[in-house]
């Protein structure tokens, strides 16, 4: 593999690891869990895997240091940090026992049903340590959840002498490891199975996950970016640039990059749900600063805007939870099959409820069909790709004309679209992401040597310097409720929103309305890798400030 001088020069950083973990250690446990809801459902749902304690790993005189072999899964969207979670987990295990093996399943959950994998060696992982992306053994989105499939699963594992199994996810591929984990301990098949919490989308957070990696790569990755545009804007003085930022579910990094750059405006999807906002609200907020901008000589500007927004307006959001109920099969839980896209469009708007066909047809005509037509592998509208950017700039020239007819607008008014998403998510780690994922793979290693199955590996305390920070995990039961997914109640983690009585949202509320009317841009520049502590290894704005740090 040919490789850039920076790539030669970070290969060779060492990532921090926790004081703890750079010893023997033992499991030190806490007292019994429950999940964050429906704790007798999933209960039931889970009676080998709930209920179990919390553990932080301390200083031991010993511990298990017999050969194991382990399976790695990377699961879901692509992070900055991944192969250092591998990386990390291959170190690990090795520090037990040399003969300990590490076997990578190829192209997500798919390779461990489908039989292929590669097995890890020192010359392979050295070429990806430190590195972005998920391309040392690929990612998928099959989700496990059929017994077909575990049992196909635990034939390679067997065949491989494999005990423990590691799957890096967000919170759907974690509910899938739950599953799992239960599956095989039901069975008593001797596999255990352990998870790391992964998504840039920040959403898979709680009182012990106190971020997913590759959430802080990627808000700085996209904070250069906006600052760059930022500077443009500030030059050129003649356009407003609208930037659609990944986070369907969550508003965390339109939140994290407005507090590293302070643009003009940032909408925060949980806000607008809060106060049953209608589209035109969203509308007439934006166009207000706009043409308070433009009464001040300002005719320029940055938006920020959350991908999912659009599912967050209260009216849109109701359209879409029953077009999820309709465009599911209830006899297979899968989605309906139709033999061309008019003929699904037409059988939509046949079982929908009126007012909800009402606000579909209000809509513009693409952002209709896109509604009605394509679904993500697990049945939901693909927001991401209704470009919400161009909508409300468009809605946002029209209602600016209106007002300059009315003699209440006299500035100008031009658009720049921008969406940043994959931008972000094979970027090179940072030093935080790199040291908090490789923590968090040597750390899936004592998980695993400690005995433990279903449960997610946890870093804590990383506002502090590494050697502070506090290792251990905790049961996947414990964040997880039933929610109603395609048509079906099922047992999910819970996903974090933006807590808009948090220290971050309300620093960001603070201040928005001085930086709508001012110009006070931040420009980040560049991840730095080496240099200052306070310039190199600072953690995201948002955790610092959830931290009081």
């Amino acid at each position: 593999m040919e490789k850039s001088a920076l790539q030669i020069a970070r290969a060779a950083y060492q990532p921090k690891l926790p004081a703890a973990l750079k010893g023997a250690v033992k499991a030190q446990e806490g007292a019994a869990t429950q999940s964050v809801g429906n704790q007798e459902e999933i209960k039931a749902l889970f009676p080998n895997t709930y209920g179990m304690p919390v553990v932080e790993f301390v200083s031991a005189d010993s511990e298990n240091n017999e050969a194991i072999n382990v399976g790695i899964i990377l699961s879901g969207g692509q992070a900055p940090g991944g192969h250092n979670v591998i990386s990390g987990l291959y170190d690990g295990v090795k520090s037990l026992n040399r003969n300990s093996k590490l076997y990578g399943f190829l192209m997500g959950p798919g390779g461990l049903v489908d039989h292929k994998y590669v097995e890890f060696t020192d010359e392979l992982i050295d070429e990806y340590r430190n590195t972005g992306g998920f391309d040392i053994i690929g990612s998928g989105r099959t989700k496990l959840e059929k017994e077909s499939q575990f049992e196909s699963g635990i034939a390679i594992l067997r065949e491989l002498g494999i005990k423990a199994l590691v799957i890096i996810g967000g919170d759907d591929s974690n509910t899938n490891a739950c599953v799992l984990a239960e599956y095989y301990a039901a069975k008593k098949y001797g596999v255990q199975v352990i998870g790391c919490p992964k998504t840039i989308d920040g959403d898979l957070k709680n009182e012990q996950i106190e971020t997913s990696f590759g959430f802080d790569t990627a808000c700085k990755t996209y904070s250069e970016l906006i600052g760059n545009i930022q500077r443009d804007c500030n030059s050129a003085r003649k356009y407003w640039h609208f930037i659609k930022l990944m986070g369907r579910s969550a508003s965390h990094i339109a939140l994290e990059c407005a507090l590293e750059t302070q643009p003009n405006i940032c909408l925060i999807s949980e806000e607008v749900e809060k106060k049953e906002m209608s589209l035109d609200d969203v509308v007439t907020y934006i166009a207000r600063i706009v043409a308070d901008r433009a009464a001040d000589g300002n005719n320029f500007g940055t938006v920020l805007i959350p991908e999912g927004l659009i599912e967050f307006i209260p009216a849109i959001k109701k359209l879409i939870q029953q077009l999820n109920e309709v465009l599911t099969d209830p006899a297979t839980g899968e989605s309906r099959e139709f033999g061309c896209a008019d003929e699904q469009i037409a059988f939509v708007k046949g079982n929908i409820a009126p007012e909800n066909l009402a606000i579909l047809e209000s809509l513009p005509a693409d952002v209709a069909r896109q509604l009605c037509l394509d679904r993500d592998p697990h049945g939901n509208v693909q927001v991401s790709l209704i470009e919400t950017e161009k909508l409300l700039s468009r809605m946002v020239a029209g209602k600016l004309a209106v007002w300059k007819q009315e003699g209440k607008y006299n500035g100008k008014f031009s658009a720049q679209h921008h969406f940043f998403g994959y931008e972000g998510r094979c970027a090179a780690p940072s030093n935080y992401d790199a040291d908090y994922c490789y923590s968090l793979g040597y750390n899936a290693s004592r998980l695993i040597a400690n005995g433990k199955t279903g449960y997610m590996s946890v870093i804590k305390n990383t506002t502090a310097p590494a050697a502070e920070w506090i290792a251990g995990g905790v049961p996947i039961t414990m964040m997880m409720n039933i929610e109603r997914r395609n048509g079906a109640n099922k047992p999910v983690i819970r996903k974090a929103l933006v807590e808009l009585d948090g220290a971050p949202f309300k620093f960001f509320a603070a201040h928005r309305e001085e930086w709508a009317k001012q110009t006070a841009y931040v420009y980040p520049g560049p991840i730095q890798y080496w240099g200052p502590t306070e310039v190199c290894d600072q953690c995201t704005k948002t955790l610092a400030l959830e931290q009081a740090k």
